[in-house]
Protein backbone atom coordinates (compact mmCIF):
# COMPACT_ATOMS: atom_id res chain seq x y z
CA UNK A 1 0.00 0.00 0.00
CA UNK A 2 1.23 3.45 -0.91
CA UNK A 3 1.98 5.85 2.15
CA UNK A 4 0.09 8.76 1.48
CA UNK A 5 1.86 10.33 4.80
CA UNK A 6 5.31 9.90 3.81
CA UNK A 7 6.42 13.67 2.40
CA UNK A 8 7.39 14.39 -1.05
CA UNK A 9 10.21 15.89 -2.30
CA UNK A 10 9.80 19.87 -3.08
CA UNK A 11 8.60 20.57 -6.60
CA UNK A 12 11.52 22.92 -6.68
CA UNK A 13 14.08 20.25 -6.05
CA UNK A 14 12.49 18.10 -8.67
CA UNK A 15 12.48 20.80 -11.37
CA UNK A 16 16.20 20.96 -10.66
CA UNK A 17 17.09 17.09 -10.53
CA UNK A 18 15.11 17.22 -13.92
CA UNK A 19 16.61 20.26 -16.24
CA UNK A 20 20.07 18.82 -15.02
CA UNK A 21 19.46 15.50 -16.16
CA UNK A 22 18.47 17.09 -19.46
CA UNK A 23 21.17 19.91 -19.75
CA UNK A 24 24.10 18.03 -18.32
CA UNK A 25 24.98 21.30 -16.53
CA UNK A 26 24.34 22.80 -13.87
CA UNK A 27 24.46 26.71 -14.65
CA UNK A 28 22.27 25.71 -17.71
CA UNK A 29 19.69 24.50 -15.96
CA UNK A 30 19.61 27.34 -13.08
CA UNK A 31 19.25 30.12 -16.34
CA UNK A 32 16.56 27.56 -17.50
CA UNK A 33 14.52 28.01 -14.00
CA UNK A 34 15.54 31.21 -13.17
CA UNK A 35 17.59 30.49 -10.37
CA UNK A 36 21.70 30.93 -9.20
CA UNK A 37 23.81 27.90 -9.89
CA UNK A 38 24.58 27.98 -5.92
CA UNK A 39 21.32 27.47 -5.24
CA UNK A 40 19.92 24.96 -7.96
CA UNK A 41 23.08 22.76 -6.10
CA UNK A 42 21.95 23.09 -2.90
CA UNK A 43 18.59 22.12 -4.43
CA UNK A 44 20.06 18.98 -5.32
CA UNK A 45 21.78 18.31 -2.46
CA UNK A 46 18.81 18.23 -0.45
CA UNK A 47 16.75 15.92 -2.32
CA UNK A 48 19.64 13.74 -2.24
CA UNK A 49 19.53 13.48 1.40
CA UNK A 50 15.61 13.24 1.20
CA UNK A 51 16.00 10.29 -1.00
CA UNK A 52 19.31 8.69 0.58
CA UNK A 53 21.50 8.00 -2.21
CA UNK A 54 23.47 10.02 -4.53
CA UNK A 55 22.21 11.78 -8.05
CA UNK A 56 24.94 13.43 -9.64
CA UNK A 57 28.61 12.85 -9.88
CA UNK A 58 31.40 15.03 -11.72
CA UNK A 59 32.78 14.32 -14.86
CA UNK A 60 35.02 17.07 -15.42
CA UNK A 61 33.58 20.10 -16.25
CA UNK A 62 29.86 18.33 -16.96
CA UNK A 63 27.75 17.01 -14.66
CA UNK A 64 26.42 13.45 -14.67
CA UNK A 65 24.03 11.58 -13.03
CA UNK A 66 24.03 7.80 -11.44
CA UNK A 67 21.91 4.92 -12.52
CA UNK A 68 19.60 6.08 -9.43
CA UNK A 69 19.53 9.64 -10.40
CA UNK A 70 18.85 8.75 -14.01
CA UNK A 71 15.85 6.41 -13.37
CA UNK A 72 14.65 9.01 -11.04
CA UNK A 73 14.78 11.84 -13.12
CA UNK A 74 12.98 9.78 -15.87
CA UNK A 75 9.78 9.24 -13.16
CA UNK A 76 10.13 12.65 -12.64
CA UNK A 77 9.69 13.90 -16.36
CA UNK A 78 6.79 11.09 -16.71
CA UNK A 79 4.95 13.06 -13.16
CA UNK A 80 5.72 15.85 -15.05
CA UNK A 81 4.25 14.95 -18.18
CA UNK A 82 1.21 14.26 -16.35
CA UNK A 83 0.70 17.24 -13.86
CA UNK A 84 1.23 19.46 -17.06
CA UNK A 85 -2.04 18.23 -18.91
CA UNK A 86 -3.68 18.28 -15.22
CA UNK A 87 -2.90 22.18 -15.69
CA UNK A 88 -4.12 22.09 -19.23
CA UNK A 89 -7.47 20.39 -18.30
CA UNK A 90 -7.03 23.82 -15.39
CA UNK A 91 -6.19 26.00 -18.50
CA UNK A 92 -9.55 24.59 -20.42
CA UNK A 93 -11.87 25.48 -17.76
CA UNK A 94 -10.62 28.43 -15.76
CA UNK A 95 -7.48 30.11 -17.84
CA UNK A 96 -8.41 31.24 -21.03
CA UNK A 97 -8.31 34.78 -23.00
CA UNK A 98 -5.80 37.38 -24.36
CA UNK A 99 -2.82 38.98 -22.30
CA UNK A 100 -1.38 41.65 -23.76
CA UNK A 101 1.90 43.27 -21.77
CA UNK A 102 4.21 45.73 -21.97
CA UNK A 103 7.87 45.84 -21.36
CA UNK A 104 11.09 47.87 -21.47
CA UNK A 105 13.57 46.62 -23.86
CA UNK A 106 15.81 45.48 -21.16
CA UNK A 107 13.32 43.54 -18.89
CA UNK A 108 11.68 41.62 -21.87
CA UNK A 109 14.67 40.67 -23.36
CA UNK A 110 16.99 39.80 -20.26
CA UNK A 111 14.53 38.16 -18.18
CA UNK A 112 10.46 38.45 -19.24
CA UNK A 113 11.41 36.63 -22.34
CA UNK A 114 13.56 33.57 -21.46
CA UNK A 115 10.56 33.03 -18.35
CA UNK A 116 8.00 32.99 -20.03
CA UNK A 117 8.14 29.26 -20.96
CA UNK A 118 7.08 28.46 -17.13
CA UNK A 119 3.86 30.63 -17.35
CA UNK A 120 2.88 29.47 -20.77
CA UNK A 121 3.46 25.70 -19.29
CA UNK A 122 1.14 26.22 -16.65
CA UNK A 123 -1.21 28.19 -18.57
CA UNK A 124 -1.18 27.13 -22.39
CA UNK A 125 -4.49 28.63 -23.23
CA UNK A 126 -3.61 32.74 -22.37
CA UNK A 127 -2.53 33.64 -25.16
CA UNK A 128 0.08 36.31 -24.99
CA UNK A 129 1.29 39.92 -26.50
CA UNK A 130 4.08 41.35 -25.88
CA UNK A 131 5.03 44.74 -26.76
CA UNK A 132 7.42 47.55 -26.46
CA UNK A 133 6.59 51.10 -24.67
CA UNK A 134 7.65 54.21 -26.78
CA UNK A 135 9.28 55.17 -23.28
CA UNK A 136 10.75 53.56 -20.54
CA UNK A 137 7.72 54.70 -17.97
CA UNK A 138 4.91 54.97 -20.63
CA UNK A 139 1.75 53.36 -19.74
CA UNK A 140 -0.98 55.14 -22.19
CA UNK A 141 -1.22 51.77 -24.69
CA UNK A 142 -5.17 51.29 -24.19
CA UNK A 143 -4.90 47.61 -25.09
CA UNK A 144 -2.43 46.43 -22.41
CA UNK A 145 -3.66 44.87 -19.70
CA UNK A 146 0.36 44.77 -17.69
CA UNK A 147 3.46 47.33 -17.88
CA UNK A 148 6.10 46.49 -16.84
CA UNK A 149 8.25 49.97 -16.47
CA UNK A 150 10.84 51.98 -15.20
CA UNK A 151 10.79 54.87 -13.28
CA UNK A 152 10.06 56.10 -9.69
CA UNK A 153 6.93 55.68 -7.92
CA UNK A 154 4.09 57.70 -8.13
CA UNK A 155 5.06 58.81 -11.60
CA UNK A 156 1.95 56.90 -13.10
CA UNK A 157 -1.74 58.35 -11.71
CA UNK A 158 -5.06 56.78 -11.76
CA UNK A 159 -2.93 53.56 -11.98
CA UNK A 160 -2.50 50.60 -9.77
CA UNK A 161 1.45 50.29 -9.15
CA UNK A 162 3.94 47.91 -7.55
CA UNK A 163 7.71 47.71 -6.76
CA UNK A 164 9.05 44.69 -8.31
CA UNK A 165 13.06 45.11 -8.16
CA UNK A 166 15.55 48.40 -7.58
CA UNK A 167 17.76 48.13 -9.64
CA UNK A 168 22.11 48.74 -8.94
CA UNK A 169 24.81 49.91 -11.27
CA UNK A 170 27.62 47.62 -11.12
CA UNK A 171 31.03 48.30 -12.93
CA UNK A 172 31.81 45.59 -15.83
CA UNK A 173 33.85 44.72 -18.92
CA UNK A 174 34.55 41.52 -21.10
CA UNK A 175 37.60 39.50 -19.63
CA UNK A 176 39.66 40.53 -22.46
CA UNK A 177 39.35 44.25 -21.75
CA UNK A 178 40.40 43.50 -18.52
CA UNK A 179 43.64 41.39 -19.37
CA UNK A 180 44.55 43.71 -21.69
CA UNK A 181 45.15 46.32 -19.04
CA UNK A 182 46.62 44.50 -16.76
CA UNK A 183 43.83 42.58 -15.11
CA UNK A 184 43.32 45.17 -13.03
CA UNK A 185 41.35 48.61 -13.30
CA UNK A 186 41.31 51.53 -10.57
CA UNK A 187 38.92 54.20 -9.88
CA UNK A 188 41.80 56.73 -10.95
CA UNK A 189 41.75 54.48 -14.77
CA UNK A 190 38.39 55.50 -14.98
CA UNK A 191 39.40 59.16 -16.88
CA UNK A 192 41.44 56.75 -19.12
CA UNK A 193 39.68 53.91 -20.85
CA UNK A 194 36.28 53.98 -22.65
CA UNK A 195 33.38 54.38 -20.61
CA UNK A 196 29.70 52.67 -21.91
CA UNK A 197 27.16 55.04 -21.30
CA UNK A 198 23.66 54.59 -21.43
CA UNK A 199 21.13 57.53 -21.78
CA UNK A 200 23.29 60.09 -21.06
CA UNK A 201 26.05 60.42 -18.77
CA UNK A 202 23.59 60.23 -15.88
CA UNK A 203 24.63 56.22 -15.31
CA UNK A 204 28.52 56.91 -14.50
CA UNK A 205 27.79 60.50 -12.69
CA UNK A 206 25.59 59.12 -10.19
CA UNK A 207 28.33 56.12 -9.72
CA UNK A 208 31.27 58.53 -9.31
CA UNK A 209 29.40 61.13 -6.93
CA UNK A 210 28.48 57.76 -4.72
CA UNK A 211 32.11 57.53 -4.34
CA UNK A 212 33.57 60.73 -4.45
CA UNK A 213 35.50 60.56 -7.40
CA UNK A 214 35.66 63.06 -10.02
CA UNK A 215 33.10 62.53 -13.40
CA UNK A 216 35.96 61.66 -16.44
CA UNK A 217 35.01 63.98 -19.39
CA UNK A 218 32.12 62.33 -21.61
CA UNK A 219 34.68 62.53 -24.43
CA UNK A 220 35.85 59.84 -23.48
CA UNK A 221 32.95 57.46 -23.98
CA UNK A 222 30.98 55.88 -26.05
CA UNK A 223 27.20 56.45 -25.60
CA UNK A 224 24.01 53.88 -25.97
CA UNK A 225 20.67 53.95 -25.87
CA UNK A 226 19.99 50.36 -25.83
CA UNK A 227 20.94 48.94 -22.71
CA UNK A 228 20.98 45.51 -25.13
CA UNK A 229 23.56 47.54 -26.85
CA UNK A 230 25.54 48.74 -24.17
CA UNK A 231 25.94 44.95 -22.85
CA UNK A 232 26.58 43.69 -25.76
CA UNK A 233 29.34 46.10 -26.22
CA UNK A 234 30.91 45.62 -22.70
CA UNK A 235 31.35 41.69 -23.88
CA UNK A 236 32.26 42.56 -27.05
CA UNK A 237 35.72 44.55 -24.92
CA UNK A 238 34.71 47.96 -26.49
CA UNK A 239 34.48 49.55 -22.63
CA UNK A 240 33.77 49.45 -18.91
CA UNK A 241 29.77 49.77 -19.02
CA UNK A 242 27.28 50.30 -15.49
CA UNK A 243 25.38 47.10 -16.12
CA UNK A 244 22.24 46.74 -14.39
CA UNK A 245 22.61 44.21 -11.73
CA UNK A 246 19.69 41.98 -12.65
CA UNK A 247 20.55 42.15 -16.24
CA UNK A 248 24.38 41.32 -15.81
CA UNK A 249 24.28 38.52 -13.69
CA UNK A 250 24.00 35.69 -16.35
CA UNK A 251 26.69 37.17 -18.44
CA UNK A 252 29.12 37.53 -15.21
CA UNK A 253 28.16 33.87 -13.68
CA UNK A 254 29.13 32.40 -17.26
CA UNK A 255 32.10 34.45 -17.16
CA UNK A 256 31.48 36.55 -20.39
CA UNK A 257 31.66 39.93 -18.12
CA UNK A 258 33.46 40.58 -15.20
CA UNK A 259 32.99 42.72 -12.51
CA UNK A 260 36.19 45.55 -11.98
CA UNK A 261 35.00 47.16 -9.27
CA UNK A 262 33.43 46.49 -6.55
CA UNK A 263 31.41 49.10 -5.65
CA UNK A 264 27.89 49.19 -6.76
CA UNK A 265 25.52 51.81 -6.62
CA UNK A 266 21.88 51.79 -6.26
CA UNK A 267 19.83 53.40 -9.72
CA UNK A 268 17.52 56.56 -8.83
CA UNK A 269 14.78 54.02 -10.85
CA UNK A 270 13.47 51.14 -10.22
CA UNK A 271 11.13 48.63 -12.02
CA UNK A 272 7.65 49.02 -11.09
CA UNK A 273 4.26 46.69 -12.58
CA UNK A 274 1.39 48.50 -13.54
CA UNK A 275 -2.16 48.18 -14.34
CA UNK A 276 -5.22 50.14 -14.52
CA UNK A 277 -7.44 50.19 -11.22
CA UNK A 278 -10.51 48.44 -13.42
CA UNK A 279 -8.49 45.73 -14.71
CA UNK A 280 -6.20 44.80 -11.45
CA UNK A 281 -8.73 42.35 -10.45
CA UNK A 282 -9.31 40.77 -13.32
CA UNK A 283 -8.81 36.55 -13.15
CA UNK A 284 -6.16 36.89 -16.11
CA UNK A 285 -4.08 39.76 -14.93
CA UNK A 286 -3.97 38.79 -11.22
CA UNK A 287 -3.08 35.25 -12.74
CA UNK A 288 0.31 36.64 -14.76
CA UNK A 289 1.04 39.11 -11.87
CA UNK A 290 1.02 36.68 -9.52
CA UNK A 291 3.20 34.75 -11.49
CA UNK A 292 5.42 37.40 -12.44
CA UNK A 293 6.11 38.42 -8.70
CA UNK A 294 6.66 35.22 -7.39
CA UNK A 295 9.02 33.92 -10.57
CA UNK A 296 11.22 37.07 -10.43
CA UNK A 297 11.41 36.74 -6.63
CA UNK A 298 12.46 33.13 -7.16
CA UNK A 299 14.87 34.00 -9.28
CA UNK A 300 17.02 36.88 -7.58
CA UNK A 301 16.44 35.97 -3.75
CA UNK A 302 17.59 32.56 -3.09
CA UNK A 303 20.81 31.67 -1.50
Amino acid sequence: MTDHNKRLPSMSSLSALEAVARHKSITRAAQELGRTPSALSHQLRFLEEELGSPLTVRDGKRIELTLFGARYANEVRKAFSVLSGAAGIAGDIGHQGRLTISSTTGFGTYWLCKNLYSFRATFPHVMLTLRVPPTLTDVSDPDVDVFIVHGRAGTWPNHWSELLSETHYVPICSPSFLNERGGKITVDDLGSIPLIHLNGTQDWALWCSSRGVEMPLPETGIFFENIAFSLTAATSGLGVALGVDIFSRPALTEGKLVQVLQHEVKASDSYFIVTKYEKRDQAIVKLFIDWLKNTFNASYHQD
